[in-house]
C-alpha cells in the first residue's frame, strides 16, 4: 500500500513528486509540493522515499523575557487540521504545540504556551464544552496577558458569545479558525493566528474573534464575539461583523492595528465568571405555514427560553398568538429577524403589537444566535422575572443603541 507514502513519478513525459493519497478510482493521486492533488491514470514509479504518516512535528518554543506571554487553547477545527491520508478527508488531528510549529513567526511575537482541550469540529460544540471551555479562559487569565481560543469555524460564533456573556475579562480573548486546513496553498490558518497573536497582546479587554477581512492576504478584521457572523461556507472573508463596525482592523505583514470600535480596554474590568447556563433554550426559525404547535412541543418538554427567528420586523403568523401569549406566562419569548441587519420593531403592524401584547420580548438587533446564548446564560443566572428585565438589557455590546446600519 503505497497511500500516506511520498513517491516520485514519471507521467506524461515528466517527473512528479508528491504524497499518495487514498483514491476509488483507480487513478494515482497525489498530493504535490504546491499543495494541489493530481490524479494520475499512466505512470511509472521511479522511488518510494518516505512514510509521510511517520513524521510528526514538534513544537520549539523558545521563550523570550522581553515578550508577553499568551496561552493558545485549541478546541479543533480546520485551522487544526490536517489531511487524514487513510481517508483523504481533512480532520482534526494534531495539538496546539503543532499549530504553533506551523507558524514560527509567533515566536516574534508572544511566548505561548499551549494546551490541547478539545480535538472536535465544531459541530460537535455542546454548550457543556463552552462551560469547561469559560473555566479555562478564566485560570489562564490569571497568569497570561493574554489567550488564544482555536475554533472551528462553522459554530465559532456561537462560542464566543457564550465566552463574552460567561467571562468578564480585563485582557483579551481571541477565537481563531480558518476556512482551509493549512495544507492547502490558499490556506488562511497562519495569517489568521498571527494576526489573533497581536490581538492578544494588545491592550483590548474582552471577547473577539480574528478572520481574513479580504479574499487576500491584506488584513483581518477583530469582530466583537456578539456582533458577528459566519455569512459563507467557504469564502476566507466569510465573518462579518454586523449590524455593528469591527473592532480593529490588523494589516498584514506589519501588523499594525487600527482600532475601530473600542468598547472595553484592557484592564477596565475584573476578572469574574458566571459558569452556569440552562441548555433548555429553544431557537425556532418561522417560515409559512410553521404551526405553533412546535412551540407547544418545546414547552412540554421543559423549555422556558424561546428565541424566534421572525420575518421582516419581528413577526410570525396570527395564528401564533394565543400559544405565545399562554407560553409567555412561565417563559421568556425573544424576537429576532431572519433579516440579521436592521432591528425588532413590533410596533408598526398589527402582528407585532398583538406579539408585544401576549408577552413577547423585541430582541433589538441581536443575532439570534447571540440571543440564544444570552437566554442560556439569564436563566442559569437569574430568576425567570429578572431574566425577562435583563434580556433587554446591553450586557457586552449585543445590542447597540441605535440602527445605523
Amino acid at each position: 500500500m503505497l497511500t500516506g507514502k511520498r513517491v516520485r513519478i514519471r507521467a506524461k513525459g515528466k517527473i512528479f513528486e508528491g504524497i499518495v493519497m487514498p483514491s476509488f478510482t483507480g487513478s494515482l493521486v497525489l498530493k504535490l509540493e504546491n499543495g494541489y492533488n493530481a490524479g494520475f491514470r499512466e505512470y511509472e514509479i521511479i522511488e518510494v522515499l518516505e512514510d509521510f504518516r511517520a513524521q510528526v512535528p514538534r513544537a520549539e518554543i523558545v521563550r523570550r523575557e522581553d515578550l508577553p506571554n499568551v496561552k493558545i487553547i485549541s478546541t479543533g477545527g480546520t485551522i487544526a487540521s490536517r489531511v487524514d491520508y487513510r481517508t483523504g478527508a481533512v480532520t482534526s488531528q494534531f495539538t496546539a504545540e503543532e499549530i504553533v510549529s506551523d507558524v514560527p513567526e509567533i515566536a516574534e511575537i508572544c511566548n505561548v504556551e499551549a494546551e490541547l482541550l478539545y480535538n472536535i469540529l465544531s459541530e460537535n460544540m455542546k454548550p457543556s464544552y463552552w462551560i469547561e471551555l469559560a473555566r479555562r479562559v478564566y485560570e489562564s487569565l490569571k497568569k497570561y496577558e493574554g489567550v488564544i481560543v482555536t475554533h472551528g469555524t462553522d459554530t465559532m460564533h456561537y462560542s464566543a458569545s457564550a465566552l463574552a456573556f460567561m467571562l468578564s475579562t480585563p485582557k483579551p480573548v481571541v477565537f481563531v479558525g480558518a476556512q482551509r486546513s493549512s495544507d492547502r496553498p490558499s490556506s488562511d490558518a497562519a495569517m489568521n493566528l498571527i494576526c489573533s497573536a497581536k490581538l492578544a497582546t494588545s491592550d483590548v479587554g474582552e471577547v473577539l474573534v480574528c478572520m481574513h477581512g479580504t479574499t487576500s492576504d491584506e488584513f483581518c478584521y477583530a469582530h466583537r464575539g456578539v456582533k458577528v457572523r459566519k455569512m459563507h461556507t467557504s469564502r476566507r472573508d466569510a465573518f462579518q461583523s454586523i449590524n455593528a463596525k469591527p473592532v480593529a482592523k490588523i494589516d498584514y505583514p506589519s501588523l499594525e492595528i487600527e482600532w475601530l470600535s473600542w468598547r472595553y480596554r484592557r484592564g477596565e474590568r475584573e476578572l469574574k465568571l458566571r459558569d452556569r447556563l440552562e441548555e433548555k433554550v429553544a431557537l425556532v426559525k418561522f417560515y409559512p405555514g410553521l404551526g405553533s404547535d412546535i412551540i407547544d412541543y418545546y414547552h412540554s418538554k421543559g423549555y422556558r427560553g424561546f428565541v424566534i427567528e421572525g420575518t421582516g420586523l419581528g413577526h410570525v403568523s396570527t395564528d401564533w398568538i394565543e400559544t405565545l401569549k399562554k407560553v409567555c406566562e412561565d417563559s421568556i419569548v425573544v424576537m429576532t429577524s431572519q433579516c440579521l441587519y436592521g432591528r425588532i420593531c413590533d410596533r408598526v403592524y398589527d402582528t407585532g403589537r398583538d406579539l408585544l401584547r401576549a408577552g413577547v420580548i423585541e430582541g433589538e438587533d441581536m443575532l439570534p444566535e447571540v440571543a440564544l446564548v444570552k437566554l442560556m446564560f439569564l436563566l442559569g443566572n437569574y430568576s425567570l422575572e429578572e431574566a425577562k428585565e435583563l434580556v433587554k438589557k446591553n450586557f457586552v455590546g449585543e445590542i447597540e443603541p441605535r440602527s445605523t446600519y
